[in-house]
């Protein structure tokens, strides 16, 4: 791939266009060669390097290229000199038995996402899915803040609300009024929904859903928590 077109990558529409995506920095770098092992898809990626990482072990096509043209397609104020162009992922194949989903309903930050995929990838057992109009899980920010996380998540994107009850016959949502979290029922449900950022999720769509209200019992010092921290709670309490 041209360099100038590496550099388009950063959005998202080029993205779409060329169904790639960019890993940057040794760390990412390394989860995805050992998410490729797995993965035939991923083995397609191709490596640009610096002269300092020249001598990096890699299963990919490598080119060497110069700083300038590093800090050209790079992301970063301060590149690492390693960045790899991705293949997209495929669609998370369908619900394995006894897998359960998470639902993002227009999910807005980046470092959320990132931040929600690593407790996915860290737990297991569930898969990520997205609303329209949800942040690009490909967006270098989503990327980054996954730690690798992205390589290791069932993943499905443009789930519309509404097509959840076809799939997912008990659904559990966060709500300021609902059963306490650690009720013993809590964990007897097939999909576990969460709202945007601001806004949440309309009310009369979770009554469309059917779906049962469970919350967070805090001091009530402040008016809500982070939606990432709301998910890792959720999660960490689904495996405990």
């Amino acid at each position: 791939m041209k360099l100038d077109d590496i550099k388009k990558l950063q959005q998202k529409k080029y993205r779409a266009e060329f169904g790639h995506f960019l890993v940057e920095g040794e760390h990412l770098v390394l989860e995805l060669q050992k998410a490729a092992e797995h993965n035939p898809l991923l083995q397609r990626s191709q490596l640009y390097v610096t002269e300092a990482h020249e001598q990096w072990q890699s299963p990919f096509k490598t080119q060497v290229i110069s700083e300038r043209q590093m800090a050209q397609i790079s992301d970063t104020k301060t590149p690492q000199g390693i960045i790899a162009v991705v293949p997209m992922l495929e669609s998370a194949a369908p619900v394995a038995a006894g897998e359960r989903a998470i639902y993002l309903h227009e999910v807005q930050d980046p470092g959320n996402l990132g931040t929600i995929l690593r407790t996915l990838a860290w737990f297991g057992g569930l898969r990520c899915l997205l609303s329209p109009g949800s942040v690009d899980p490909y967006n270098p920010k989503v990327v980054r803040s996954s730690m690798g996380a992205i390589f290791h998540v069932p993943l499905e994107l443009d789930v519309e609300l509404g097509a959840l009850p076809e799939r997912f016959p008990r659904i559990a949502c966060l709500d300021m009024q609902g059963e306490p979290l650690q009720s013993a029922g809590f964990a007897d449900f097939d999909c576990y929904l969460f709202g945007n950022e601001a806004r949440g999720v309309p009310r009369e769509q979770l009554g469309a859903l059917g779906a049962r209200p469970f919350t967070i019992a805090g001091c009530g010092a402040i008016e809500s928590l982070n939606l990432a921290t709301t998910v890792n709670i959720c999660v960490y309490e689904l495996n405990r």
